[in-house]
């Protein structure tokens, strides 16, 4: 197998321009094609970040015997549709979170790749930033005794605009999918599935969740207590407590690039971990991708498929409580 592989990203949205940063930032990933929905767009995008290929048309970017790996970065309710277009046309398949807008739609993609043996894996960035692995490092070893819990805050407040995908229940709008989905994946991250799930939400006047507080209780008694706010002033800390310490990620904890560790008894210890020289933190993922298909695995240990789909059914759990339905949960049960 090549040591370089061809990437094409569909969507040429703001989270598609960070990762073709990224990819740009990769030796072995060649930015081969973008994809958009008209010419303009895709000609801006291409002009920008120097990608040989524009191609108007989801449909034509999968078709490209010359792609080995499609990232779907467009809006959440056209993941179903655009990564089993992808699968179906062979191509490997890295799309961002929430992987799509219910369970249902998430087990149905799971059963395709694996139905092709092609890889594929939620675009969950924060899971493989050196801070957030040298966590999961720490954590086992007993640094801040029995681990009992998180406290993670994700509050920042967009612009309103009832057209904005964050406002826009068609386009599966709300925070529960956006930044509330962080902090859920990291509470399975460290503790697995959760036995108990319940939270609130505020729902802003376009009908979509624009604050939620969830609190997620685990087998071995860690509570995750999880907010997050499209209509706050910003707040982005994050605690992991224990028995005899705590781990306080420095702020923007999603993409921190450093902790300080206290225990009972001794002195903090701050441990700085900041990104690869000209990182913005997605190349990690992008990493974890090509190496696994390098091994010939079809999913990653790191952000494997049955976590993805666990993390979806919490917040089918969540969003059943609050009464919270998209126009295309509708579609799909009719």
């Amino acid at each position: 197998m090549s040591d370089q592989f061809n990437w094409a990203i569909l969507g040429t949205g703001k989270i598609a321009r960070r990762f073709g940063t990224a990819l740009n930032n990769l030796p072995d990933a060649n930015f081969l094609a973008i994809g958009s929905r008209s010419q303009a767009t895709c000609d801006a995008y291409a002009d920008e970040y120097g990608v040989e290929r524009r191609i108007v048309g989801y449909e034509n970017v999968a078709a490209d015997p010359d792609i080995d790996i499609v990232y779907v970065g467009t809006p959440g309710v056209f993941h179903h549709r655009d990564v089993t277009m992808c699968l179906e046309a062979g191509k490997h398949v890295l799309c961002e979170k929430a992987m799509t807008i219910n369970a249902a739609e998430t087990a149905d993609l799971i059963r395709l790749a694996q139905e092709k043996n092609l890889f594929l894996m939620e675009a969950m960035w924060t899971r493989f930033t050196p801070i957030h692995s040298r966590i999961r490092e720490l954590l086992p070893t007993g640094i801040i005794g029995k681990p009992l819990g998180m406290l993670v805050n994700s509050l920042a407040a967009p612009p309103f605009d009832p057209a904005n995908r964050f406002f826009d229940l068609n386009l599966g709008g709300g925070i529960l999918l956006d930044m509330n989905s962080y902090g859920i994946s990291w509470a399975h991250s460290l503790w697995g599935k959760p036995e108990s799930i319940v939270g609130l939400p505020h729902i802003g006047e376009t009908g979509t969740d624009d604050t939620s507080a969830v609190v997620l209780r685990f087998d071995g008694g860690q509570l995750a207590s999880i907010v997050a706010s499209q209509e706050s002033y910003d707040v982005k800390d994050a605690i992991i407590y224990g028995t005899s310490g705590r781990i306080e990620v420095h702020a923007p904890w999603y993409k921190g690039s450093g902790m300080t560790i206290h225990r009972a008894g001794q002195e903090p210890e701050t441990t700085l971990m900041p990104f690869e020289d000209g990182f913005n933190g997605y190349e990690y993922e992008t990493r974890e991708v090509m190496d696994c298909i390098r091994a010939g695995k079809i999913d990653s240990e790191i952000m494997p498929l049955s976590e993805t789909l666990s993390i979806m059914q919490t917040m089918d759990t969540l969003r059943e409580e609050w009464g919270l339905v998209y126009p295309n949960d509708i579609e799909e049960n009719n």
